[in-house]
């Protein structure tokens, strides 16, 4: 009966069944595990982008190799200090859920430093860097 006033509910308020959040934990952990995917190709386009933009120099672009390549093994150890290596279900069946969590927000966090590169600096910011101006 609870579940029909939960559809009902739905159907009117103009959603479907679609817009119920996962229930299994096999979906939670698909569902999460597609937003980090998410997160990370979101990254990855900015990345990209910033390789494009800055591709005439190349000395920043070998720096900013390098700090993706630390700031990737800095999340990987990240999130082996959150959930270290344990005897298997130490941290419960919803673990996949806040690895994936974890890792997306991480995720984000990154993409939002590096998207300053692409959306550029205030004209007259001294401590601007690498960043280039806007226009």
């Amino acid at each position: 009966m609870k579940a029909y006033l939960i559809l009902a509910f739905i159907v009117v308020a103009g959603g479907s069944v679609g817009d119920l959040p996962a229930q299994t934990q096999s979906a939670m952990n698909a569902e999460t595990a597609s937003e980090f995917r998410a997160a990370d190709e979101a990254l990855n386009t900015v990345y990209r982008q910033i390789l494009e933009a800055y591709a005439e120099d190349q000395v920043f672009l070998a720096n900013l190799r390098e700090a993706q390549r630390a700031w990737i093994a800095f999340r990987d150890a990240q999130l082996k200090m959150k959930y270290p290596d344990r005897e298997p279900g130490y941290y419960g069946s919803i673990q996949p859920v806040c690895e994936a969590n974890y890792l997306a927000a991480l995720t984000q966090e990154r993409t939002k430093a590096l998207q300053v590169w692409l959306d550029g600096a205030v004209e007259g910011d001294t401590c601007a860097g690498s960043v280039k101006t806007n226009p």
